[in-house]
């Protein structure tokens, strides 16, 4: 199943989403991250941190994800999209 978050802040070092999921702290998600061009990027990432948002919020949480694989021409990519000026 997969599932849509909002990706914001991210590096190559991982990304904080916005999620109406919760995932405890240390589990590992593989996940698909979708680039400007629309092409993706697959990494595993480990959740370090969750907080609840208020309600009203865009969503329930918003979850801290540190990157622990990601191929090396990957890594080229979103480097590349993260260097370029939007």
């Amino acid at each position: 199943m997969h599932h849509q978050r909002n990706t914001q802040d991210i590096s190559l070092g991982g990304m904080r989403v916005f999620s109406d999921e919760t995932f405890g702290v240390h589990s590992r998600l593989e996940l698909d991250v979708i680039l400007r061009d629309g092409s993706a990027v697959h990494v595993w990432a480990e959740v370090v941190w969750v907080g609840e948002l208020r309600p009203g919020a865009q969503s329930k949480f918003e979850v801290g994800l540190r990157f622990t694989d990601i191929a090396e021409q990957d890594v080229q990519r979103l480097t590349s999209v993260l260097t370029s000026p939007s």
